[in-house]
């Protein structure tokens, strides 16, 4: 990997953008009287959210062994992507480039942004393959790849992220919005080591907290501070920065829900073995199982006339859905009604 300049990366007018700043939320007050920002005396939730999240961030810092300037938060996971191509890619001018299959909203905003999608075909087993990694990076000048693992929709996790990271001369974002059910390293652990990467996380999956919206990306300061400069002020909502903070406070929380994931993950699995209908069950490391069907459409048709939502993956996936791991109760559900499937 060349020496790393991350200014050559950066759009030429996001470097020079100066960011939106809340004067109340830079300086410290005793007991202000708050006429500044035309907001209601009135209300419980009457106020703005902090906009520099200074709380979340601390806590969060802690729990993940960062600083707190290498986190931004975002209205999920999405909006954090959207940012990440805007900050990098010039419109109608750079390209991204994503695994295939992978998730589908990397390719939308690059799209919304006018930037060119490559896509990596994956393996039979869903990996990459080194040299169509090396030969589709050298013949094309990408400024982003995204790299999912555990991968959506596939669930497998991709091996020797490292050799990627070593050999691409733009922004790696590795997407981990499953990590927590995987036994695998988190990309954290390269942050030091590497400048050009940003590792996305997510309040959505393990934590249970979909509604909620909330997002974490985990870089460089540099980087870091072009996110929050480009964020939209309050883009955290109150209730939901309290909600997170009450989750970190309760450390049994997060390992009580993944150890049941994981436990209900372990059932479906062995359940799946006698089911006439599935014709393979792929390996997984997050909370869903992509399994190949015989007769794909009848069976998400059955399910559906059950009111058992799934995502089928066909045609870019032949044969498969995408089944994430529920309660016991809806499991159970799941597979008598798979079981009655012929």
């Amino acid at each position: 990997m060349k020496e790393f300049n991350l200014n050559t990366l950066v759009r030429k007018n996001i470097i020079s953008l100066q960011p939106y700043t809340s004067f109340r939320d830079n300086n410290e007050f005793n007991a202000p009287v708050l006429l500044d920002a035309n907001e209601s005396p009135f209300g419980k939730y009457n106020r703005y959210p902090d906009s520099t999240q200074k709380k979340l961030k601390n806590k969060l810092a802690e729990f993940k062994g960062v600083s707190p300037s290498q986190i931004a938060l975002g209205n999920g996971s999405d909006e954090l992507i959207d940012l990440i191509i805007k900050i990098f890619c010039e419109p109608k001018k750079d390209a991204i480039l994503m695994m295939n299959p992978s998730f589908a909203m990397y390719a939308f905003y690059a799209a919304v942004n006018e930037n060119e999608v490559l896509k990596l075909n994956l393996d039979e087993n869903f990996d990459i393959v080194k040299e169509d990694f090396l030969k589709i990076t050298q013949e094309h000048d990408i400024k982003i790849f995204f790299l999912c693992s555990p991968n959506n929709p596939t669930g497998n996790s991709i091996k020797d992220i490292e050799f990627f990271v070593q050999n691409f001369e733009g922004i790696v974002v590795i997407d981990e919005a499953y990590i927590e059910f995987s036994e695998n390293k988190s990309g954290l652990d390269l942050l030091d080591k590497y400048p050009n990467i940003i590792v996305l996380q997510t309040f959505s999956k393990a934590w249970g907290t979909a509604g909620a919206r909330v997002g974490c990306a985990y870089a460089s300061e540099e980087i870091i501070r072009f996110i929050n400069t480009v964020k939209a002020p309050y883009n955290v909502n109150s209730l939901s920065q309290e909600l997170i903070l009450n989750l970190l406070d309760d450390k049994n929380k997060l390992k009580e829900n993944v150890d049941s994931i994981l436990k209900e993950r372990t059932w479906l699995e062995e359940q799946f073995k006698s089911i006439e209908c599935i014709t393979k069950v792929f390996p997984t490391d997050a909370n869903f199982f992509l399994l190949k069907m015989k007769n794909v459409d009848k069976v998400y048709d059955e399910m559906l006339k059950e009111e058992i939502l799934t995502s089928k993956r066909a045609p870019a996936i032949p044969d498969c859905i995408r089944i994430n791991v529920g309660s016991r109760e809806e499991n159970e559900k799941l597979i008598n009604v798979l079981k009655g499937i012929s």
